[in-house]
């Protein structure tokens, strides 16, 4: 038997009277590109074009670049629009875009490191420190201590980083590219996702709310434990709060040498069921330029299996930050 990082404190202790999600969600019929899209207008992009004209007249490191270093009131007033998509509307937001083809990577790169702090700071993305991620296939095989963003496989809905001490609230991606074929992003409202559980499958909704196993994916010290135990479900400040990975699980009883119980397996089988249901998910493809920007707390997302442009120059890359407003910038926080 492996040891464990204790979350059960984050457990709704009352069973028998279960926060209720219903009128909190949405379904995909309600909803159009206008909710979730942020135009950058001409002033916004004026400020773009300069921020990176001051980048190269003042350079520092990436990582040390801060948005009050910059004077850029248009750029900040579509962050702020982008977060509260997040936070009030749909929950996740996609800004339309930056100038890829007109402007240097890199400072691309620096531009969405630095606007990304308006969401909330920046944090580590692995145990090892890593900020930018590069969410792109390296041709390894999907399996324990390998992340399925590093490759072409499909993922099920799921929040990341759902077995954290403490969970990104906001997850970024910068296209670079997208894949030739496939890699469409599919999100869902987990608010709607618990409502219909509160009336299909109750019994499973109760198991959700109870702690289970979370596989790390090997982001940790050597020796330290391998599984987080926590609840799927749980609510603080009146919001849903849902470490989403029915996969992790899986993995998270294998991985700490521990069968399932039957409860939880059937619980497991009914989020599956419930998110597998078309009219609960949005598909929103990311074009190159774009940034998309999704509550982690509220939303699931999916990612089709992909193929990638034979050209690998062109294949699929985004740049991957998480958000955080508690704890430390370091991975545990």
């Amino acid at each position: 038997m492996e040891g464990i990082i204790d979350l059960t404190f984050e457990a709704h202790t009352d069973l028998d009277n279960l926060p209720s999600a219903a009128g909190h969600g949405w379904l995909a019929a309600d909803l159009s590109p206008a909710d979730w899209t942020v135009p950058l207008d001409d002033t916004a992009l004026a400020e773009l074009r300069a921020m990176v004209t001051a980048l190269k007249q003042q350079p520092l490191p990436t990582l040390l670049r801060r948005p009050q270093q910059f004077d850029i009131p248009a750029l900040t007033k579509a962050y702020g629009a982008a977060k509260d998509i997040c936070d009030k509307g749909v929950g996740f937001a996609v800004i339309d875009r930056l100038p890829m083809d007109a402007l240097d990577l890199d400072d691309m790169v620096d531009v969405y490191w630095t606007l990304g702090q308006l969401m909330a700071p920046n944090v580590a993305q692995k145990w090892d420190g890593t900020m930018i991620y590069d969410v792109t296939d390296t041709g390894k095989t999907y399996g324990y201590g390998v992340r399925g963003s590093t490759t072409n496989v499909e993922l099920v809905f799921h929040t990341d980083n759902a077995f954290a001490v403490k969970v990104p609230d906001y997850v970024g991606l910068l296209c670079r590219y997208p894949a030739r074929q496939g890699g469409l992003s599919r999100f869902c409202s987990l608010y709607t996702v618990h409502e219909r559980m509160e009336t299909r499958y109750p019994d499973a909704l109760r198991r959700l709310y109870q702690p289970m196993h979370f596989d790390r994916q090997a982001e940790h010290a050597d020796g330290a434990a391998k599984t987080s135990l926590a609840p799927f479900f749980s609510w603080a400040g009146g919001k849903l709060r849902c470490r989403a990975n029915s996969s992790l699980v899986r993995k998270g009883y294998k991985v700490h040498g521990t069968e399932m119980d039957s409860a939880l397996i059937d619980a497991l089988g009914a989020v599956d069921d419930v998110t597998s249901s078309a009219d609960l998910w949005i598909e929103a493809p990311l074009e190159r330029g774009q940034i998309q920007y999704l509550n982690n707390h509220e939303l699931g997302h999916y990612r089709s299996e992909f193929e990638d442009s034979d050209d690998p120059a062109t294949k699929r890359h985004l740049y991957r930050l998480w958000h955080r407003s508690e704890g430390g910038i370091n991975y545990d926080g």
